[in-house]
């Protein structure tokens, strides 16, 4: 047990990178972290050929087959050297790689809409967000252009945490629905010492971060939530409970950003703890 872990809030117990933005992801035992993020973290993504706009399941009516793909690295990314290919799984289970000179028109075909695969990310880059029909939300059935931050393909912030205590209480405020942790694509899920913390990141807002012996993290705000966590995927149904769950119980809040201030390893079982 490392230093770290007395007095700690809880361990990390997922870790999660999505190569291509929007995608499918993989989880892993280890990861190492940057000053931009878990090393290849939303390192690609598509972009609309016809208004230069990021792909994003934001906007299921225009994207909404994104989550019947899944990217992966075909090996791991190691730190200072160039990132590797990614392997994509179509939705009919057959693959290609980010490197195969067709990989544009077969992703065009599939999605029925011009894109191509990019890995540099446009200097303002923008994607489209459609609003359902919720009371609870800013908007009601529209889409708004939404910013990005500059040369990147994150939505808000390079990191995002949750913690199982958030989910927890968001299934006993909605039972009949299934919160799971993919529905709301976090890098780490953190499982808390007292799991009936509730919505305890709230508190972790403006604070710093420790996980594990290395990293350190600044926690800027709260991670806004989407139409994509209602989306069907696999096994889960389509479900706009819950994202009216997370409005009512959270003003639409589930886990929290961060901007790195330290980087470095961080694994599965590491510690977490609050250091001011």
């Amino acid at each position: 047990m490392s230093l770290t872990s007395q007095g700690a809030l809880g361990t990390v117990v997922s870790l999660l990178r999505y190569p291509l933005k929007s995608m499918q992801g993989e989880e892993l035992n280890a990861a190492w972290l940057t000053p931009r993020g878990l090393l290849g973290d939303r390192a690609f993504a598509l972009v609309s050929a016809e208004d230069g706009k990021v792909v994003s399941a934001k906007n299921p009516r225009k994207w909404p087959r994104m989550f019947e793909f899944r990217a992966g690295y075909v090996e791991p990314p190691r730190p200072e050297r160039a990132l590797p290919p990614v392997r994509i799984t179509l939705p009919d289970g057959t693959t290609l790689t980010t490197e195969q000179d067709d990989v544009h028109e077969v992703l065009s075909r599939c999605l029925g809409r011009a894109v191509t695969l990019q890995s540099v990310a446009p200097e303002r880059p923008q994607l489209e967000e459609y609003w359902p029909d919720m009371e609870e939300l800013d908007h009601r059935d529209t889409v708004t252009d939404e910013s990005m931050p500059a040369s990147t393909f994150f939505d808000l912030a390079p990191i995002h945490l949750l913690s199982t205590a958030t989910l927890a209480a968001l299934q006993a405020a909605c039972p009949e629905s299934r919160f799971e942790v993919r529905r709301f694509r976090p890098n780490l899920v953190i499982r808390l010492d007292d799991p009936r913390a509730g919505f305890v990141e709230n508190g972790w807002i403006d604070r710093m971060v420790a996980i594990g012996d290395e990293v350190r993290l600044q926690i800027t705000g709260p991670c806004p939530r989407c139409v994509m966590t209602t989306l069907p995927q696999a096994d889960l149904p389509a479900d706009p409970q819950i994202l009216r769950t997370a409005a009512q119980q959270n003003q639409a809040h589930v886990g929290v950003y961060a901007s790195i201030m330290q980087g470095g390893w961080i694994r599965r079982g590491d510690a977490i703890r609050i250091t001011e």
